[in-house]
């Protein structure tokens, strides 16, 4: 049996993408308090894969999970997205009125500004996870509490959702990469995903990326983050359409090189469709 790492319990968005990307069938998902933790087990062979969330339409890119495959030795050899619908789910019987406090995910809770700001008396209180949130208030048996979370979560629960899809953003979806600890390149992988550091150097992140728009490759994605220890100097993160594989690409990669201090893949694989 595929043993597949993944944040939270069951009724996560997360395990709603493992058993989108994988089915049910022979898979057994596995929770995790944090993130470091997956690939702390991945990386020590202790799971086959792991879901990580990498990117949100509304609130952009989930730097907790990118950041993390510098330090592993991680491949990503799949995509997948989640539609995220976030519902209010309550004790039964509790009408709007009652709800005082809402727990849920920091990531949820900033989908969901618009309902906060719609109920100024209602205070959003950061949890563990989405599915834990509902876990909790169910525990609390306390009327003026609420979660926010997935319709999974409310089934897995038993409690009602009292507003259904009360996120801001009605195409709220969610990008997971799947990794494993093998350094595979699927053999349909059209996407590749690469961090690059740039030579302190006039010109050098415009003739990394002209190395690409050379050869026609597209780039789907370009992000800047701090490098941790260096005072407002960032990395980049780098999707592209094509693999290493492609000797053209191969070649892109080969000049892109010369104007990065580091240079590295964190994976190629089928990107998902929308």
């Amino acid at each position: 049996m595929k043993t597949v790492g993944m944040q939270g319990a069951h009724g996560t968005f997360s395990e709603m993408a493992v058993y989108q990307y994988f089915g049910k069938d022979g898979i057994a998902a596995k929770g995790y308090r944090n993130f470091v933790e997956i690939m702390q087990d991945l990386e020590n062979h202790a799971i086959d894969d792991a879901v990580l969330p990498v990117e949100n339409t509304t609130t952009g890119i989930i730097a907790r999970t990118y950041d993390l495959f510098k330090y592993y030795h991680v491949h990503a050899v799949g995509e997948v997205l989640v539609p995220i619908v976030q519902d209010l789910i309550t004790l039964p019987g509790a009408s709007l009125s009652d709800i005082k406090e809402v727990y849920s995910h920091p990531e949820a809770l900033s989908q969901c500004q618009g309902f906060f700001e719609a109920h100024p008396d209602i205070r959003s209180v950061p949890y563990q996870d989405t599915a834990k949130s509902v876990e909790y208030i169910k525990a609390c048996k306390d009327i003026s509490k609420a979660a926010i979370g997935s319709s999974a979560a409310s089934a897995y629960y038993h409690l009602p959702a009292l507003c259904h899809a009360i996120q801001d953003s009605k195409t709220n979806t969610t990008r997971f990469l799947v990794v494993t600890w093998k350094d595979d390149i699927p053999a349909d992988a059209n996407k590749t995903s690469l961090m690059l550091v740039i030579n302190h150097e006039p010109g050098s992140l415009y003739r990394a990326l002209a190395s690409l728009a050379d050869k026609q490759i597209n780039m789907v994605k370009l992000e800047s983050r701090p490098i941790p220890g260096k005072m407002f100097e960032y990395l980049f993160y780098v999707d592209i359409m094509g693999t290493p594989a492609d000797p053209v690409v191969k070649e892109a990669l080969a000049q892109m090189k010369k104007y990065c201090v580091e240079l590295r893949s964190f994976g190629s694989y089928r990107a998902a469709s929308l």
